[in-house]
């Protein structure tokens, strides 16, 4: 999954993105609210982080924006004002939740994963392809029943992937899901770990799940 903080205050913003990676997510951060908006509306994103005081944009002329041009991300809002009317104008101006600092990571990371839950492709826990399983919460992997130790970097690959299991993904649009917008796409590492990740789920058992479509990318799917 991929996220967005919009926080000018990088110590802060530096703190919930390396929380967040330890949990399996890709983060990119935007200091500004005119940096969050280019990156908003040119990048795919599954939450945006975003508080409130911002230079340039504030959050609330920012979401107001976003909403305008019909982009539904989910957004929590954070700031450190905590009155009923600036919970009030953040929510009616269309954020999805509302946290005040300071806050625990604990929440927030609660928070984020409720948001998470309310989309239509994060309802379950459990993403499952012919007989390869992982579990959202605990982060587990099996296949056959057998379980399979991935890295962060596999297991957010193999998420993806299966998210989107039948479907063709190019190795831009994987690379942009798990890795952060400063990445360089010409480099062949998101190869490297597609075959370490065949390598765990796919070595000693009957049938491939993931394949490589020659010049596009890789499929995950029952073999037929």
């Amino acid at each position: 999954m991929r996220i967005l903080i919009v926080e000018d205050e990088k110590k802060v913003a530096s703190f919930i993105k390396k929380g967040l990676e330890e949990e399996y997510f890709a983060v990119d951060i935007a200091y500004d609210g005119k940096e969050g908006l280019k990156l908003i509306t040119s990048e795919e994103y599954d939450v945006i982080i975003m508080d409130i005081m911002l230079p340039y944009l504030d959050g609330i002329s920012l979401i107001k924006e976003i909403r305008n041009r019909n982009i539904l991300t989910p957004v929590l809002m954070l700031t450190v004002k905590d009155s009923l009317n600036d919970k009030v104008e953040g929510l009616n101006s269309g954020a999805d939740d509302y946290l005040t600092k300071p806050f625990a990571f604990e929440e927030l990371l609660a928070r984020l994963r409720a948001l998470l839950r309310r989309n239509e492709k994060s309802k379950t826990s459990i993403l499952k392809v012919g007989d390869l399983v992982l579990d959202l919460q605990s982060h587990k992997v099996l296949r056959n029943n057998q379980e399979i130790i991935l890295t962060p970097k596999e297991y957010s690959i193999l998420e993806y992937l299966m998210r989107n299991s039948n479907k063709v993904i190019s190795r831009t649009k994987l690379i942009e899901h798990v890795y952060d917008y400063h990445f360089d796409t010409e480099t062949n590492i998101i190869d490297v770990y597609i075959n370490k990740v065949r390598t765990k789920i796919d070595n000693n058992f009957d049938k491939p799940l993931i394949h490589t479509i020659r010049g596009i990318g890789y499929i995950l799917k029952e073999s037929d």
